[in-house]
């Protein structure tokens, strides 16, 4: 491995922007080589950062002969078949979530990195928030005792546009996933169940292609823990994103960034500032972290923070919980992962 990490990044819509901006002026040791998209727009600002190559082909890119690390910000269904054609070429790979929305693709990526050697990291950046962080080591360190109730509240400002919403693969999946794995992360333990209610109380428009806007999920994990996620896709009053972790010796919880921490009080009573109002604001310094810990990790040669099994499990997660909301009933997760085994 070269002194610099030799990098080279598909795709650059919003997320790709955000990493390659990262790259350039934020991460030391990393060297841009070469970036790709469709748009004359992003080949402008890519150029602009100072990037000398840029092309319209994703193998440009993960062909490139001085291409060390690939960095993938296309849309999901180009994960796995850029993520597999990296690893066979010896490259190793930071991919933004879902790695995909079916099991047997995301298996097939994990098979192509392991039999190549190469890293896989996921971009479920929230594991890197400094509060989340800080509330999951309060765990791994017994200072709340055995977990048994998990929350997770997690609500967006506004809704993303109705196109959008018809290839995202729905909120499982595009949104709850974020949690899923949160939830995977805070308790330590593998979720057994999920149940869910849920509906389209924003926008019921997004019925007619199976999606909902607004759900409750209720996790059982294989310690005995419980866990309750909230989602909405709109919050009038900002970003919401809170957590909250009880167990047997204590509970830690993390509360919204918001721009400033004054309280105001007159004699009409007390105000505060709203929380930050968009996930570009409230984990801005959260990708540059999980950004850098894949940098981290292959110029270190240590373990891939987020790997496969944790895109994988994510995944089967969202898969059994659309399950659950079809058929109104507790879903195990054997049930969809033995079922793509087969």
């Amino acid at each position: 491995m070269s002194k610099k990490l030799k990098i080279g990044v598909i795709g650059l819509g919003r997320i790709g922007q955000i990493h390659l901006s990262n790259l350039m002026h934020h991460i030391p040791g990393v060297e841009v080589v070469i970036a790709s998209d469709l748009s004359p727009e992003s080949h402008a600002f890519a150029k602009n950062l100072g990037v000398e190559e840029v092309t319209t082909d994703a193998y440009d890119v993960i062909n490139h002969p001085d291409v060390e690390a690939v960095i993938i910000c296309s849309p999901t269904p180009f994960h796995v078949p850029y993520t597999v054609a990296a690893a066979n070429q010896k490259k190793h790979v930071f991919c933004e979530k879902p790695l995909d929305v079916t099991l047997d693709a995301i298996y097939a990526a994990q098979k192509a990195v392991s039999e190549n050697g190469v890293k896989l990291m996921l971009g479920f950046n929230r594991r890197f928030d400094a509060n989340f962080t800080n509330v999951r080591n309060i765990v791994a360190d017994d200072k709340i005792g055995d977990p048994q109730i998990l929350r997770i509240t997690s609500r967006d400002p506004g809704p993303p546009p109705i196109e959008y919403l018809k290839t995202s693969g729905g909120i499982f999946l595009d949104m709850s996933i974020h949690d899923f794995d949160m939830a995977r992360y805070i308790v330590g333990s593998e979720v057994t169940e999920i149940f869910v209610k849920g509906d389209a109380l924003i926008n019921p428009e997004i019925k007619e292609f199976g999606d909902i806007d607004t759900a409750v999920i209720v996790l059982t994990f294989e310690n005995g823990a419980i866990g309750v996620i909230d989602n909405s896709r709109k919050a009038v009053y900002g970003y919401d994103q809170r957590l909250e972790i009880f167990g047997s010796k204590g509970m830690a919880k993390a509360e919204n960034n918001t721009a400033d921490n004054l309280v105001h009080f007159d004699s009409n009573g007390g105000n505060i500032s709203l929380p930050l109002h968009f996930f570009l604001e409230r984990y801005e310094t959260a990708y540059r972290v999980c950004l850098k810990s894949f940098v981290n990790c292959v110029l270190n040669d240590t373990p891939s923070p987020v790997d496969a099994h944790d895109g994988l499990m994510a995944t089967a997660i969202g898969i059994a919980a659309m399950k659950s909301l079809q058929e109104g009933r507790p879903v195990k997760l054997e049930e969809v992962i033995s079922h793509t085994l087969v």
